[in-house]
């Protein structure tokens, strides 16, 4: 087992008997004490991020973890299934697992997912994503004061305050991060 001070953002470690992803280490050598490792970590199982100091010289076990991009395929009730495009291989996630993602896959969109022991753990969607809007009220002619938005529905169900010149059926571009709208796509 490697010492803490090998461990790397990005591992996966097992703290308590639950995988927990590294986010954050840093080496610390206070004054005429010993030296520590903190490590921020997330648990993938319940998402609850906490830190963590362990002794340098403290084994810590590092799971097998591999990533994959993934195409998303479709969504029938509380399981969204993905393809490995190399592969063709197929996944199933959970709703719990995909979370408020569900609203940025579209058909063919792209997706990493991590897996430990060939198991699906977490997901990870691009910054940025293109969808359709299906629904958007017109804007009123006039109304041009600087900067006036209105909402509209994508395809995803996801509602997004939009410019006024927007309209039903073309595509935009949204930020994953907090819903945004970016722009035309």
């Amino acid at each position: 087992m490697p010492a803490a001070n090998d461990v790397r953002k990005g591992q996966v470690i097992k703290f308590n008997g639950e995988p927990h992803l590294v986010m954050e280490t840093q080496h610390r050598t206070p004054g005429n004490l010993r030296a520590f490792v903190q490590i921020k970590m997330r648990n993938l199982r319940y998402g609850k991020t906490l830190e963590q100091r362990f002794n340098s010289p403290d084994p810590v076990e590092v799971l097998p973890t591999d990533r994959r991009t993934l195409e998303f395929s479709y969504a029938d009730r509380d399981t969204y299934t993905f393809m490995d495009p190399e592969s063709f291989e197929s996944f199933e996630l959970s709703a719990a697992m995909i979370g408020e993602s569900k609203y940025y896959l579209v058909a063919n969109g792209k997706a990493e997912v991590l897996f430990i022991n060939e198991v699906p753990v977490t997901i990870d969607i691009p910054s940025s994503v293109t969808l359709k809007i299906t629904e958007s009220s017109e804007g009123i002619k006039g109304d041009t004061a600087s900067n006036v938005q209105k909402p509209a529905t994508c395809e995803t169900g996801l509602v997004v305050q939009v410019p006024l010149f927007i309209k039903a059926g073309e595509l935009i571009k949204v930020s994953t991060a907090d819903g945004s709208y970016l722009g035309r796509a």
